[in-house]
């Protein structure tokens, strides 16, 4: 079990690294070249920049148990079906029973865009939000090494 970040707009990753540390597990954070990252801890991995470059390689190194830590619902859904454990930066964890309606209000979203349509923007980051990644990344540590 390792963990992945999609860090190019991931703000928690002291938190991640904190979580991986106390558990003694191996963390990978992906950025494309257009961002500088530094970590005592975590092994960073530079790609490619162009769309969705990121999200490419962290499914293409993603295997069952592993967790990823994204915001993207694609990259989410894609690991699901590796048997890994997607979790948002905010630290809500992605399932099978919850993704269909995320990607259907992504999907819903943009199309409310294209038409000219104002959608909400994302709400600012508090401190439940690291909270619940934290505890949530320590339940999912912990069923991942159960399922193995």
């Amino acid at each position: 079990m390792r963990i992945l970040v999609d860090a190019d707009a991931c703000p928690s990753r002291n938190i991640i690294e904190k979580a991986a540390k106390e558990n003694h597990i191996e963390v990978y954070m992906y950025c494309d070249m257009n961002h500088v990252l530094h970590s005592d801890y975590s092994e960073i991995k530079y790609v490619d920049s162009g769309f969705q470059s990121v999200d490419m390689v962290i499914f293409n190194n993603c295997i069952k148990d592993d967790i990823v830590v994204t915001q993207d619902f694609g990259v989410a859904a894609m690991v699901l079906g590796k048997k890994a454990f997607p979790i948002s930066p905010k630290g809500y964890i992605y399932t099978d029973s919850n993704i269909d309606r995320l990607l259907f209000e992504r999907h819903m979203s943009q199309k409310m865009r294209r038409a000219g349509e104002k959608t909400s923007s994302p709400k600012k980051r508090t401190e439940n939000d690291d909270k619940r990644l934290y505890e949530n990344l320590l339940y999912l540590i912990k069923k991942s090494k159960n399922s193995v």
